[in-house]
């Protein structure tokens, strides 16, 4: 297993690759990304959302079908490879600290990665959920609209903060999937973080790029407008303060080679 500090050695040096890419590379190491994400959320609906059954026994259960089958985006992201916004939130932190890399570099790199993040989640939530008619009929349906009403209900302070979570979370498990030197290790380090903030209900801005346009294709009435200014602007601030601050700023101070 790597230690805390060869975890940081490893992310300045992906953090280099990444902010070298051309944004080309980007956008499509983006897209896929989206859609990676998107196949974890549509796996959670199926497994998740179809059991209202054992929900109206027992919701927790179903929160915890659900959060165990989302980690198969993430898995995809950091296995197979791709752009993650929110886990590059927390890449780009430890080498800004050390004036390796500035912030225009880094701005540019999440302005690209979240433009094709949200394409790969929508192209997903469409054509290959919504024309499909995976979801379209009930339990599926209900889950989806419920799911959405329920990420757009919260005021902006509740949906910020829960973003905070999310990627609190999920940036950790990047940090785990990189202590780990094989695969397995690998997917079970990355498994309990994401299981946990998706079962305990936080907010994921780039999952939810999937979940609520789907409700939108699927008949629920949410707006654009209401999707966009009540979860994905406070979730992405959310999602950035929780990656930036909590795992990339704290784990860089304290583990980056200058300061040891």
């Amino acid at each position: 297993m790597n230690t805390p500090k060869e975890v940081i050695a490893i992310v300045n040096k992906l953090a280099q690759g990444k902010g070298n890419y051309k944004v080309r590379k980007t956008l499509i190491l983006a897209f896929l990304a989206g859609a990676y994400i998107s196949f974890g959320g549509l796996l959670a609906i199926i497994i998740g959302g179809g059991s209202p059954g054992i929900a109206a026994e027992n919701p927790g259960l179903t929160k915890f079908f659900f959060g165990a089958a989302f980690p198969l985006g993430l898995i995809l992201v950091v296995v197979v490879g791709a752009e993650l916004f929110t886990g590059n939130n927390a890449y780009f932190i430890p080498n800004v600290l050390a004036k390796k890399q500035g912030f225009g570099t880094v701005f540019k790199n999440w302005g690209l990665v979240y433009v094709g993040n949200f394409v790969g989640a929508v192209f997903v939530a469409y054509v290959i959920t919504h024309l499909t008619h995976i979801v379209s009929s009930a339990p599926y349906v209900n889950a989806v609209h419920s799911i959405a009403i329920g990420k757009t209900s919260h005021t902006f302070l509740v949906t910020f903060l829960k973003g905070i979570g999310a990627n609190w979370l999920v940036c950790l498990a990047v940090w785990q999937g990189m202590a780990a030197k094989d695969t397995l290790g690998k997917i079970f380090a990355i498994w309990w973080p994401v299981m946990a903030f998706v079962t305990m209900g936080f907010e994921h801005s780039i999952a939810n790029m999937y979940f609520i346009p789907l409700a939108i294709f699927e008949g629920a009435e949410i707006t654009w407008n209401t999707f966009i200014v009540k979860n994905l602007i406070p979730a992405t601030i959310g999602n950035i303060v929780g990656g930036a601050l909590f795992v990339g700023m704290l784990y860089g101070y304290l583990f980056n080679k200058e300061n040891n």
